[in-house]
């Protein structure tokens, strides 16, 4: 989770909101990513998009079966459908999303039968830095 800190502190450097995700093939780490929305002016460009694309390239498959994400906040609808389509083994977050998340908090689609998917979600890792870094960009936006 710290490698996914990492990534989004860099997000936070290229004044995108700070979210950050590296995904893990046996203890290494083949996808990485983090927010470049306004970077790319594309939607579909959350962290942990980027770091599935990534990861599908390093390995040159989609099917990311063995593989677990390291994301630094709960995955939204997108992201949460990327990772089941993916086929992900595992999804670890840092901090909740009340408002948007879909690993737990509003929806759980990761663990969604019916999906044809079932994927193991843990979250709370490294909750307070993810949150802080978070709520520290928003400050700093609106003291601009």
């Amino acid at each position: 989770m710290a490698q996914a800190l990492l990534q989004a502190h860099k997000a936070f450097e290229n004044n995108e909101v700070p979210i950050g995700a590296i995904i893990v093939k046996d203890h290494q780490v083949v996808g990485r990513g983090y927010n470049q929305k306004e970077k790319l002016k594309d939607p579909t460009a959350h962290a942990e998009i980027l770091a599935i694309t990534a990861a599908a390239n390093t390995l040159e498959d989609w099917r990311l079966t063995d593989c677990v994400l390291y994301v630094t906040k709960e995955p939204c609808p997108m992201c949460a459908g990327a990772i089941v389509m993916s086929r992900l083994k595992m999804v670890v977050f840092g901090c909740y999303d009340e408002d948007k998340g879909c690993c737990g908090s509003l929806y759980q689609l990761c663990g969604d039968p019916r999906l044809g998917q079932k994927i193991a979600v843990k979250g709370g890792i490294l909750d307070n830095e993810s949150l802080e870094l978070i709520q520290d960009f928003f400050r700093t936006k609106r003291k601009a």
